[in-house]
């Protein structure tokens, strides 16, 4: 906990008075362009990734950068209330899904582990099951399910609006922890190619 308070003190005495500016500006306005929905990995924080200032990203992180389906609401509505406020309040313009290497997750998935001590994380997991049921290298799984959670992603009443409208654009990415280079996965074909430097 001491790393924290040092933390915190830093932000306090540093980082907030050189951006005052900045959050007395956030204080009274929240007008994020993009959704990134990521994995609560730690090694993974989408604000350093792209290097996006406070108020710039709506970030959802879950275990494996999941997203149930829509027809899942009822048991997974924090996520899909967060996407619904995302859309349909906030007006995102883009949504990005990212996926990235070593993903315990996808790791687990892809050698079947048994996870009957850590039943809630089955269940969760559950939600991967389109991209895991053909896949079993952990790299080809990683984009797959990157893939399958787009799909799952627009089955959202209030993405499938947006992007009947022509309002949102969906984004699938994975990083690479060791590189920091990220792939982009087309949402219609599942292909895969390095984002340009």
């Amino acid at each position: 906990m001491q790393d924290l308070t040092e933390g915190l003190a830093h932000f306090q005495q540093d980082v907030f008075p050189a951006k005052a500016a900045l959050f007395a500006r956030l204080a009274t306005t929240h007008r994020p362009q993009t959704l990134f929905i990521g994995c609560s990995d730690a090694r993974v924080v989408p604000e350093l990734i792209t290097q996006r200032e406070p108020g710039e990203l709506f970030v959802i992180r879950t275990a494996g950068n999941l997203v149930p389906a829509h027809e899942a609401l009822a048991e997974d509505a924090g996520v899909a209330a967060s996407i619904e406020y995302a859309v349909a309040v906030l007006g995102v313009g883009d949504i990005v899904v990212c996926g990235h290497s070593a993903c315990g997750a996808m790791t687990a998935l892809a050698a079947r582990q048994d996870l009957a001590e850590l039943p809630a994380v089955a269940r969760w997991l559950r939600h991967a099951a389109p991209a895991a049921a053909s896949r079993h290298e952990p790299a080809a799984l990683i984009r797959g399910n990157v893939a399958a959670q787009l799909a799952n992603l627009a089955t959202h009443p209030a993405v499938a609006r947006a992007l009947a409208a022509g309002t949102v654009t969906l984004h699938g990415w994975v990083y690479d922890i060791p590189t920091g280079t990220v792939e982009r996965i087309d949402p219609t074909t599942g292909r895969s190619a390095v984002l340009a430097a």
